[in-house]
């Protein structure tokens, strides 16, 4: 069996707003919690779950979720790399100070 894990506060606000804002996505569609869990292939308890924000529902039932309601792109794009300033902000500094063509007669594949 697992250990428990309880997630740092900053996790569980994010999962809690995240959870609001499926519901109120829900809401302004007009659907009812039954519909969306059909949709999602869980249940009306475990939707309920999600949208209070409950970290112990996997990733992939929030996707389903998002799918769901029409908003599964976003979900993609959270990690996308053109979007990690701190990522990119390190892979700048990495560079190289100088760039150097190979001299003639050297073959580099060879190293």
């Amino acid at each position: 069996m697992p250990t428990p894990h309880r997630p740092s506060l900053a996790v569980r606000r994010t999962l809690r707003k995240l959870g609001r804002d499926l519901r109120d996505a829900r809401r302004r569609r007009r659907l009812p919690a039954e519909v969306v869990a059909q949709r999602a292939f869980t249940t009306r308890p475990t939707l309920r779950r999600i949208e209070a924000g409950d970290h112990g529902v996997s990733i992939g039932i929030y996707a389903a979720a998002l799918h769901a309601l029409g908003l599964l792109e976003g979900l993609g794009q959270l990690a996308d790399p053109s979007r990690d300033s701190t990522g990119l902000a390190l892979a700048s500094e990495n560079l190289p100070q100088r760039a150097r063509l190979p001299r003639a007669g050297t073959d580099n594949d060879a190293q």
